[in-house]
């Protein structure tokens, strides 16, 4: 009950972040092409240096086994929601149905989740994080790659595998962690705080986001409406009731994992769809609105996961 409640707190302290991004946008204190660089900056320097600094941490064998299991069910939950994803969504107008997979089935976990995390567990729940985060690279970079672009080209895929800095990231943490790498101050001092640039920025971000839409129009698309509580609610729902019912429990690497899968369409859908040629705004619409409703989601998930489950 006392971490769901700390959780509140805490999406509200990134709600006001989200609302300085939001009031920044509107007011045209920051430009629109903005968002872009924001994000590029996040991707490509603040999130590596984040997972990086989270492994400068002694070597302890429970968390080692933990980022193995977080491994594991990382993959589990991601392919749990991409069934769900496959099920539902068969009946749908084939010119959209791989857009609408795709923001269905990769959740935003780089964004809202990982200063979530961040600030519920500290640097351990960013170790098991950085597990699902690589996971969640590879399917999206595959298999998520080839869904929305309708072909497959191995070594294009393979490129962006293996030069995504977030997935670089990962061995090189794990190396220094497993090998007890002594990582000079000056070093790990800027390294840490780079990675603790990460919560402002994603939340401003998502201001960003916001401000740039219609929610009115967007809320009254059923498509995008039913891509946000499938997201949101029965992908999430169904890993805690298969979660529940096994009476799986890896303490906090499970609790991380599942919070993960927890969070909004990824950012990266609306990318996509430019890229592709989909429907731009029911792939915005999925961001945007699951976004704005993940605020309430994602209390709910934390409140369910560590109360219930």
């Amino acid at each position: 009950m006392e971490l769901a409640l700390i959780t509140i707190r805490q999406v509200f302290v990134l709600f006001i972040l989200i609302g300085v991004g939001y009031l920044s946008a509107r007011t045209g204190a920051v430009k629109p092409e903005a968002r872009q660089h924001f994000s590029a900056l996040l991707v490509y320097v603040v999130v590596p240096c984040m997972i990086l600094n989270s492994y400068f941490s002694s070597y302890d064998p429970t968390v080692f086994k933990g980022i193995i299991l977080s491994f594991v069910h990382s993959f589990i939950l991601i392919m749990l929601g991409l069934i769900i994803a496959m099920i539902l969504t068969r009946n749908m107008d084939s010119r959209n149905r791989a857009i609408l997979r795709f923001a269905l089935i990769f959740s935003n976990a780089s964004y809202m989740g990982f200063p979530l995390i961040e600030s519920l567990y500290g640097a351990e729940g960013l170790l098991y994080a950085s597990s699902y985060n690589t996971v969640f690279n590879i399917m999206l970079w595959t298999f998520g790659y080839a869904m929305v672009s309708g072909q497959i080209h191995p070594k294009e895929i393979l490129h962006t595998v293996i030069t995504t800095p977030a997935i670089i990231a990962v061995p090189l943490g794990l190396i220094i962690y497993m090998t007890h790498f002594p990582v000079p101050d000056i070093l790990a001092k800027p390294i840490s705080l780079i990675g603790a640039m990460n919560t402002p920025i994603s939340m401003f971000i998502t201001g960003m986001i916001i401000a740039q839409s219609d929610l009115g129009k967007l809320i009254k698309n059923a498509d995008i409406l039913k891509a946000v509580g499938i997201r949101l609610i029965l992908i999430p729902a169904c890993c805690f009731i298969i979660y529940g019912l096994l009476h799986i429990d890896l303490g906090m690497a499970g609790d991380v994992v599942l919070l993960l899968e927890a969070c909004p369409c990824a950012a990266i859908t609306s990318v996509f769809a430019i890229k592709f040629h989909y429907d731009e705004e029911l792939a915005a619409g999925s961001v945007v609105l699951s976004t704005l409703f993940s605020i309430i989601s994602l209390s709910v998930a934390a409140y369910v996961i560590t109360t219930i489950i």
